[in-house]
């Protein structure tokens, strides 16, 4: 006689619809995973041929968040020329340096590297750099000692002229950029996963900004953490994570930023409270923060800056808004559009990996540069 089998419903079981949901989230993500790894890959075969210089690095010597920057530098000044040395403005810089020859003395933001040291190296003959990392916010200390440097790069396009009125020859716009090492994709842990994500320090525009958008996006799992977020009010109801005072390093900030299916870059205004400048200048270029979002793999929903589109193709690479309705229909479109979503952040990817490392940034110094 035959055994008939009892048929059960899989769509009524709550554990056989959790389980094909995990699938196909688990495939899904494996997918992107696999794409993301590819480019790191691609990026990572890429040889840079070595220069016949020896360069003399001087660190930033002010400890984090500079030290990842120092790191990354180190690594890509490594990769690109013969003979690296790398010592702190603390270390008896111009010793070795009249002791060594050699083709460059490169300083990373200079407020440790008195303007002193770089005037006896230039008057032996040694060609020294200065690369600045917080323009246009400091320039009341900037201005003293850049124009001392035979090269001054400024992540800011417009301090260019402001440099070369203050008597630097040689001025040239040079954004900061990523180390891999550090900012790449991320196989995030679960408990982080959500959808948007805010990193960063509560200046004004961001507290107001941060203020009107949450009500409307509090069903939604968000991270926000970084410097003087106390004084932000949550909505009820909110669903996600609240870390104020909380600084992140590299590694676990990229995590989280390739935990977020969308992360929000909010610019510093150029007059905002903790501005070090008597002179304002009007920021143009995109911050470090908007090559880090894209170094991770996820959508980067930043507000408008002339000079982006100079990094970026706008909703190719990069999605640009205006204003916070602007911001949350953007929000709401992406969120629900999620192969858009992805190749947009894809293409992010490969255009950082490609032209944004600190390795693509130190050859395009030392192109500008004129060494024996």
């Amino acid at each position: 006689m035959a055994i008939r089998r009892k048929r059960h419903s899989r769509s009524s079981s709550p554990y056989d619809l959790g389980y094909r949901e995990g699938s196909f989230e688990g495939r899904s993500d494996g997918r992107w995973q696999g794409q993301c790894e590819a480019v790191m890959q691609a990026a990572a075969a890429v040889s840079v041929p070595k220069r016949p210089h020896h360069i003399l690095y001087v660190t930033s010597g002010k400890g984090a968040p500079y030290d990842s920057l120092d790191a990354g530098i180190g690594a890509a000044l490594t990769a690109t020329a013969e003979r690296v040395t790398i010592m702190r403005p603390q270390d008896p810089v111009v010793p070795v340096a009249l002791a060594e020859r050699p083709n460059l003395v490169l300083v990373l933001d200079g407020t440790q590297f008195g303007a002193e040291h770089v005037q006896l190296l230039r008057m032996h003959g040694i060609r020294t750099a200065i690369w600045l990392t917080d323009d246009p916010y400091y320039t009341n200390f900037t201005a003293g000692y850049a124009p001392h440097y035979d090269y001054v790069f400024t992540p800011e396009k417009n301090c260019v002229p402001f440099y070369r009125q203050m008597g630097a020859a040689q001025v040239f716009n040079l954004p900061l950029g990523i180390h891999p090492e550090a900012f790449r994709p991320r196989n995030a842990r679960r408990e982080l996963r959500g959808d948007i994500s805010f990193i960063g320090s509560a200046y004004r525009n961001r507290l107001a900004m941060m203020q009107s958008l949450l009500p409307a996006i509090s069903h939604r799992k968000i991270h926000v953490s970084g410097f003087w977020w106390e004084q932000l009010e949550l909505p009820s109801g909110f669903r996600g994570t609240f870390d104020p005072g909380r600084w992140m390093d590299p590694l676990e900030t990229a995590e989280h930023y390739s935990a977020s299916r969308i992360s929000i870059n909010i610019h510093r205004m150029a007059d905002d409270e903790r501005n070090e400048s008597d002179i304002i200048i009007p920021a143009v270029s995109p911050n470090p923060r908007t090559f880090e979002i894209s170094a991770c793999g996820t959508l980067q929903l930043v507000d408008a800056r002339e000079d982006i589109a100079s990094y970026y193709v706008p909703n190719e690479e990069i999605v640009i808004f205006d204003g916070v309705d602007d911001l949350l229909g953007k929000l709401e479109h992406y969120l629900t559009h999620e192969e858009e979503r992805r190749e947009i952040a894809w293409r992010a990817l490969v255009r950082t990996m490609r032209d944004h490392t600190f390795t693509s940034r130190v050859s395009q110094l030392l192109d500008s540069v004129q060494l024996a």
